[in-house]
């Protein structure tokens, strides 16, 4: 019996990025790979064949390490939020966004990037043309967060949830749209 079902996007943020302390949207870091957390979930996700990866090498290495050997499909569309300027700047060294309400939140965008909304927009047609499922996604938590204020029919209520490093979400395509079945499973 399978486990997930043909309905199913399986969504995994990669690994911690190696970003030393740094916002990295864009900018290409490796990935931690942490063998326990690694063998949970290549265990949980032995079933899954089909796989779509971010191009990041974060991603490709939590993918790689995942299914090795499986040849994996990227899809650029996956790709972080461009946080432009900003990219690469100590995280201590951002300015605090945080009292800004949701829906401004998501339409900011720093200088030369793009913002959350822009992001999602890129983002929800490359989970729309999966084919099939069960299908897993190996992105980044901006790509969990769109598909999760998709599925509740507000783009920007994503960004209120909190996605761990190699953490599991897991969505159901219905004729009318996607339902939420788990957040934030940790490896």
């Amino acid at each position: 019996m399978a486990l997930f079902a043909t309905s199913e996007l399986l969504l995994i943020r990669h690994a911690p990025a190696d970003h030393g302390g740094r916002l990295c949207g864009r900018t290409d870091v490796p990935a931690r790979l942490p063998e326990a957390g690694i063998a949970a979930l290549r265990s949980l996700l032995a079933e899954v064949r089909q796989v779509r990866v971010s191009p990041a090498l974060r991603c490709m290495q939590t993918a790689g390490a995942l299914w090795p050997g499986q040849s994996l499909a990227t899809d650029p569309r996956l790709w972080e939020q461009d946080f432009g300027t900003m990219d690469g700047t100590p995280v201590e060294g951002l300015p605090d966004l945080g009292p800004m309400p949701r829906a401004e939140l998501a339409r900011h965008a720093y200088p030369g990037g793009e913002s959350f909304l822009q992001m999602a927009a890129r983002v929800l047609p490359a989970l729309e043309d999966l084919p099939e499922g069960p299908v897993a996604v190996v992105a980044h938590a901006g790509t969990v967060r769109a598909a999760l204020g998709h599925a509740l029919g507000d783009i920007a209520a994503g960004l209120s949830f909190e996605v761990e490093p190699l953490s599991l979400t897991r969505l159901r395509r219905h004729a009318g749209g996607w339902s939420i079945i788990q957040t934030n499973r940790a490896a």
